[in-house]
């Protein structure tokens, strides 16, 4: 009785009060006591509301069922493919929607939709693929920030495949646990495109030595990424790199002259098909009687194979130090070493020793700044020791015993000093 007389009201209601009787009626079949009369009548009123002008009723009417488990299944079908503002609320919440669906509606809805399925508490693998494929740049970065949705490794080389060159995107991506070093590497590749054109727009430089800069950075930045890659991980990004044409001479030389031996081995293993053990016991071998035949098969050119064998003299005899702040650099004394073999040997081709001329002007570069900034942070910490001895001497709380040693252990505290070598210095 009472539903039918909100049926006949409701046809000449103004919008806002349509709204708000909507919403009461709704929440009335979820949490009233009614009859089955009633209750099928109220989810016919229900059904009749979803063709109202006003998108207030609607609306008003997925705030209500966005949340419910035993919502009527017909209602939430209409609501979610209903205009943006209404259907969000279902699409973001509702227990109800179909995997299917939601991958459906990802592929023809607008942003605000996928932002919407984006954000839910319940993402698959399959919808995060979705958005991953087809999904604005606003909505994937709602996916990758949602802490429970579920990304495959291909999912995240997809979104930095489609998305990769926005800053708001790589940054969140690079914020995640066990991402992928291969991600890694398209994320940097995707900013060294941006920063390239971005130079030779602003004329800085011509597009030729911007584009060899540019490439130079990369190939250092490949070592360094792989020198944080280990296991499977490591596998799947020599296998990258080879997919993409990467996987070449230059950075194989340039692994084993940074002391990435790991990347070195692999990367033949990949390349000569042979398994790691057998990869190893070759480049173990003093004699190197089979290192010849190994490049070969690894597709190697024949010109380089002299600087390869004296890199690995050079590894056995000088042996490797630790990486600086967790980067691979070309080691100086080896680069050095393998130029000088190569530039006096007959077989040597041309581009291997201009190859190698450039490794040792970068290395020889690298270590001078290393050099300079070890004597700046000396000159730092002398400085701080001259402070911190004025410090001492200029406070009177100071007591001595009769044999000149401090007993009083009064120390103050410096904030000009804070957060020296990632602790905090009290100057006595």
């Amino acid at each position: 009785m009472i539903v039918r007389q909100f049926i006949t009201w409701v046809r000449n209601a103004p919008a806002g009060e349509r709204a708000e009787a909507t919403r009461c009626l709704a929440r009335a079949w979820l949490v009233s006591d009614l009859s089955d009369d009633d209750r099928a009548a109220a989810e016919g009123a229900l059904l009749m509301l979803l063709d109202d002008a006003s998108p207030l009723v609607r609306q008003a009417m997925a705030e209500v069922f966005a949340h419910a488990t035993d919502a009527p299944p017909a209602i939430i079908a209409a609501l979610a493919i209903d205009q943006a503002s209404v259907a969000m609320p279902i699409l973001e919440h509702s227990p109800l929607m179909l995997d299917s669906d939601l991958v459906d509606i990802v592929a023809t809805g607008n942003s605000e939709t996928q932002c919407a399925i984006a954000r839910r508490s319940d993402l698959p693998p399959s919808v995060c693929a979705a958005i991953a494929e087809v999904g604005s740049a606003a909505s994937t970065l709602e996916l990758i920030e949602n802490p429970v949705a579920e990304l495959a490794d291909f999912s995240l080389t997809r979104i930095a495949e489609r998305h990769g060159h926005l800053a708001a995107i790589r940054e969140s991506l690079l914020t995640l646990d066990n991402l992928p070093a291969a991600v890694r590497l398209m994320l940097a590749e995707k900013l060294s495109s941006t920063l390239t054109q971005f130079v030779v727009a602003r004329a800085w430089l011509n597009g030729d030595r911007a584009h060899r800069a540019a490439d130079e950075a990369m190939e250092r930045s490949r070592v360094n990424i792989a020198t944080q890659t280990h296991g499977a991980d490591l596998g799947a990004l020599i296998s990258h790199l080879r997919s993409v044409g990467q996987l070449n001479t230059g950075l194989i030389l340039r692994a084993l002259l940074s002391g990435n031996v790991e990347l070195f081995e692999e990367s033949l293993v990949e390349l000569s098909g042979l398994s790691r053990s057998r990869v190893t016991a070759i480049l173990n071998d003093r004699g190197r009687l089979s290192l010849n035949a190994l490049l070969a098969k690894a597709g190697l050119p024949e010109s380089t194979f002299a600087a390869f064998r004296v890199a690995l003299d050079a590894r056995d005899e000088i042996g490797f130090v630790g990486t600086f702040g967790g980067a691979a650099r070309l080691r100086r004394r080896m680069v050095e070493r393998v130029l000088t073999s190569c530039e006096t040997a007959e077989t040597v081709a041309e581009p291997l020793l201009i190859l190698l001329r450039r490794f040792a002007t970068e290395s020889a570069r690298e270590e001078a700044r290393l050099y300079c900034d070890e004597l700046a942070a000396d000159d730092f910490i002398g400085k701080l020791d001259a402070h911190a001895a004025l410090e001492y001497v200029a406070d009177d709380s100071v007591s001595f015993d009769g044999q000149g040693y401090d007993n009083s252990y009064d120390y103050a505290y410096d904030e000009s000093y804070d957060d020296v070598y990632g602790g905090r210095l009290i100057a006595a």
